[in-house]
């Protein structure tokens, strides 16, 4: 899988992407989540325990869209492939693309997170152009 397609780049000028992941049944569940893109990809986190984290678990499909925080839809969808990842260099860089995006609001987040200790429980998302979709909406 190659970097992320232009069209994904243009999701710079929102705080916000709706992510839509999808259950085993292939039902579609949309979640507005903060996003921060490095030169080749797209980062999203998470609580490991949440319902976008455990479908990724099942199949990378997905869909995103730029949103506000409610969710409400800004533009347009485009197929991607959502993968967990656990590599700490990439979590680092990940890290590193959130602050420079959120700035003072990436750090204040990430000192409750350790505070509470939901920063160990946090789930690191990478999102890369789609490598395609049958007609039924499996990977190739």
């Amino acid at each position: 899988m190659g970097p992320i397609k232009t069209e994904l780049i243009s999701f710079d000028a929102f705080s916000y992407l709706n992510l839509a992941t999808f259950r085993k049944t292939g039902t579609e569940v949309r979640t507005p989540v903060w996003f921060a893109r490095d030169a080749e990809r797209i980062y999203i986190f998470s609580s490991g325990n949440a319902g976008k984290v455990k479908r990724l678990r099942n199949s990378s499909r997905a869909r995103i869209a730029p949103c506000d925080v409610r969710g409400k839809i800004l533009g347009e969808w485009a197929d991607a492939d959502a993968f967990l990842i656990d590599d700490k260099n990439e979590i680092a860089r990940a890290d590193a693309a959130f602050r420079k995006k959120y700035g003072w609001i990436s750090v204040v987040t990430d000192f409750f997170a350790r505070l509470s200790g939901r920063r160990k429980q946090r789930a690191y998302i990478v999102v890369l152009e789609s490598a395609g979709r049958e007609k039924d909406g499996r990977a190739d």
